[in-house]
């Protein structure tokens, strides 16, 4: 009999939707286990095979769990407001509503055709009102906690998709979206304080099992240091410029300072200032760059002298020029540096170019050629000169700032406050009101959601301004707090508001009065497992990870943290190797695959192809391969024999193939859990015949994997459905060889194999090989010098 995929999988595909099968229970008091999958975009291309390894790993570990007796929520959603939407909405015409239902539901229709075991009665969707309400909500509570602000800066402003991004979307100084040139533009950004939960981000991360690797980039990310604010004095005026740096030890050898094109101290300075006009000139020509192109530390320096203002050391006393360059930003620090070009690469190719004093204050190089970074002994640095300890050398430098009056000790973070607003129609309406009176108002919760109004034509302003300033009906509204005319907000939400809290709105999707009931979230929270693409280690889990712990000091959640694990899939890449993409033509839709071999040899092959946290290319010999081993399996039930329990021949491996299945899969090893199944596999069709209780945990085993086929040879002949059976359990004692092959050697070389006794000693091992042939001819008339064993490997006679 051949297996019918395609009939047999839509079978068992209706069955569970049905049945709702997978329906995470309401029934509390059990064991629970929480799964979380990055919920996707739905673009219009619809999924990749790189989505359904990404979801496939805690899609076996939910299943297993299930069968193990947890009550498992293992839910799933989209993410579905942004740019790449709303740029195809302009483009064809279609309203982002439209296109946005017409690739949920094409993603939906992927996921059920792969078989996943998703609770399908909790799915959120972050453009529904239901949704984004409590998004505002969440929002709101925040600005009444002193977490929103607005202040003017400079922002990364994308030409192509006229929008302002965000540090961390518009990385390398291209758009994430159009991946267009960014260019620096001065206008009022809405922020969230993420900074205020810096130490609190950092402390947490000791309480969580995340991958090494993922600590470690959160840790950069967020770049916590420790080191000093100094306030060096401007000669001509008084002014205080402050600055920040994790070496004040060097302070002598400060030689001049650089502060930023945008510092507002020109500003206030311009009538003195002799060169203003050279000094506004360069500050043009630094707006055309983009953040990135002003950070490059490999590039021409560049910068101008102030000529009317100038620094005094605060330790030496000295005059020090002050510059203006397009590497200092006012949003990084304090929007000037002091320069150590002596022990600084790049104050020192400053230094160079602009004829400046280089002093040497750490011993140890050659300034003559280049800046000397190491550590040292302090010379030319008054009472610090002998000091070849830095910690001791910067803690007697901080005493003496705070002698003098002029610094303290400080800490500050490489990671900046959120800049949380897009100027785009495909978003959450951002819950504000302007009023000439009462300022910035929050829109009163009881009106919560502030819908987005219906529109025809939703293309940006060229001056980077949102669609909805063209909607009067919208804009136009009454003060909450006064009653008077005002003008509502008209920025919306970045992609990243709604994804910061969806985990917890599963906990109770369908909730109108709060995200969640406390209930729900008392039983679910923590998320057990979270596992999703490295990618996104940073920005997203770091700006969930705040909502969470903001929420947490509100008593709204019950732990301090959201995920208490998170691991991490490698890529798929293209059948060349190479990364897929659209242009390269190396993508695979996974449709096709299931199509030509069904659901259930996609889901081993992506699970099979290498190992689930690193990188592999597809491989359609691969695909094929897997194909056979489940028309195999399928075939098992031609030599199927009576039995309730393991055969002796196959007892030891049944045993050891289900511990080491087990263990494989807790520890994402699903490629060498397949691979001993397929060992197994071999086995029983040498032996030439599998008993009743050897299939029966056989499919028990492969069910996460492939669920459609073992469901389905389950019920055929066993009757009822698999998924509510216990999963398979192995005898420790029993996973060991009741015999083992071992070799024989004389004087290293092997002479022939024996099985023997797995618990066999040394003095019987030795007995046995020189009983063989080969080895008795090998050592007749020689004088035995020494007998080794090593247990279940070998015995080798040193014999001269």
């Amino acid at each position: 009999m051949k297996y019918d995929f395609s009939a047999i999988e839509s079978k068992w595909q209706n069955y569970w939707e049905e049945n709702e099968t997978f329906k995470a229970s309401e029934d509390r008091s059990g064991k629970k286990f929480y799964a979380l999958v990055e919920f996707p975009y739905p673009s219009g291309h619809g999924m990749h095979v790189g989505h359904i390894k990404a979801y496939s790993g805690l899609e076996v570990v939910s299943r297993k769990r299930r069968l193990e007796g947890y009550n498992v929520l293992f839910p799933i959603g989209f993410d579905a407001y942004g740019l790449p939407t709303e740029n195809t909405a302009i483009k064809t015409g279609v309203h982002p509503r439209q296109v946005t239902d017409e690739n949920i539901a094409k993603f939906t229709n992927q996921l059920k055709r792969v078989g996943f075991s998703f609770d399908w009665s909790r799915v959120v969707d972050t453009t529904d009102e239901n949704y984004y309400k409590w998004t505002q909500w969440i929002f709101l509570k925040m600005f009444e906690n002193g977490l929103v602000f607005r202040d003017k800066t400079m922002v990364n402003y994308c030409p192509s998709c006229k929008v302002v991004l965000s540090n961390e979307d518009s990385q390398g100084g291209k758009c994430d979206i159009c991946h267009s040139d960014i260019v620096q533009k001065t206008k009022e950004v809405w922020y969230l304080r993420i900074t205020e939960y810096a130490d609190k981000l950092l402390q947490g991360l000791e309480e969580v099992d995340y991958l090494p690797n993922v600590k470690l980039q959160q840790q950069n990310w967020i770049g916590r240091s420790t080191g000093a604010f100094v306030d060096f004095t401007v000669k001509e005026n008084g002014e205080k410029l402050r600055i920040y740096t994790t070496r004040p030890d060097t302070l002598y050898g400060v030689t001049f300072m650089v502060i930023a094109p945008e510092h507002p101290i020109i500003e206030k300075y311009r009538s003195v200032i002799k060169n203003i006009a050279e000094l506004d000139a360069y500050k043009a020509e630094c707006a055309k760059k983009s953040e990135f192109e002003r950070t490059q530390l490999v590039k021409d320096k560049t910068g101008v002298r102030i000529d009317g203002l100038t620094g005094i050391n605060p330790i030496t006393g000295k005059e020090i020029p002050i510059y203006i360059s397009d590497y200092v930003m006012m949003g990084y620090g304090t929007g000037a540096i002091m320069a150590v070009p002596a022990h600084d690469t790049r104050d020192y190719d400053f230094a160079k170019k602009f004829g400046i004093d280089i002093i040497e204050v750490i011993k140890g190089g050659d300034i003559s050629k280049e800046a000397y970074t190491g550590d040292g002994e302090m010379v030319n640095s008054g009472e610090l000169n002998g000091i070849s300890n830095k910690k001791e050398a910067i803690e007697k430098m901080l005493g003496i700032l705070e002698k003098l009056g002029c610094g303290e000790k400080g800490v500050q973070y490489k990671m900046k406050d959120w800049a949380f607003n897009r100027q785009r129609y495909w978003g959450e309406p951002i819950p504000i009101v302007h009023c000439p009176d009462c300022g910035m108002v929050a829109v009163p919760y009881d009106e919560l959601p502030l819908r987005l109004p219906a529109v025809e034509h939703f293309e940006p302003g060229t001056d980077g301004e949102s669609p909805l300033a063209k909607i009067a009906s919208f804009v136009n509204c009454k003060c909450p707090k006064c009653g008077r005319d005002a003008k509502r907000e008209t920025d919306t939400m970045p992609q990243w508001a709604g994804s910061s809290w969806y985990f917890l709105r599963y906990c109770d999707p369908h909730n109108d009065s709060e995200f969640a009931s406390q209930e729900a979230l008392k039983y679910w929270l923590p998320v057990d497992w979270y596992n999703g693409g490295m990618e996104h280690v940073t920005r997203h889990m770091i700006y969930s990870r705040f909502w969470h712990k903001f929420l947490y000091d509100l008593g709204l959640v019950p732990t301090s943290e959201p995920y208490a694990k998170r691991t991490a899939q490698g890529l798929i890449l293209g059948p060349d190797g190479e990364k897929m993409s659209k242009s390269r033509g190396n993508v695979v839709d996974p449709n096709d695959v299931v199509d030509a071999y069904g659901a259930d040899v996609l889901r081993v092959y992506v699970l099979f192809m290498g190992d689930y946290e690193q990188a592999a290319p597809w491989s359609e010999n691969s695909v094929k391969g897997c194909k056979r081993f489940l028309d195999r399996l399928w075939a098992l039930q031609d030599m199927l024999t009576d039995g309730e329990e393991y055969s002796d021949k196959l007892r030891t491996l049944m045993h050891k193939t289900i511990k080491k299945v087990s263990e494989d899969i807790e520890a994402l090893k699903f490629n060498t859990a397949i691979a001993a199944m397929m060992t197994l596999m071999n086995e029983i069709y040498a032996a030439g015949s599998i008993n009743k209780a050897e299939l029966r945990d056989l499919l028990i085993i492969l069910n996460p994997f492939a669920p459609h086929i073992t469901s389905e040879m389950y019920q055929i002949n066993f009757g009822g459905y698999i998924h509510e059976q216990k999963w398979a359990t192995y005898d420790e004692a029993l996973c060991v060889d009741a015999s083992v092959e071992i070799v024989a050697q004389v004087n290293g070389k092997v002479k022939c194999k024996l099985n023997v006794p797995a618990d066999i000693d040394q003095s019987e091992a030795v007995a046995l090989a020189k009983q063989d042939p080969k080895v008795a001819e090998a050592i007749e008339g020689k004088n035995i010098v020494k007998e080794i064993y090593v247990k279940g490997r070998l015995v080798n006679i040193v014999a001269r």
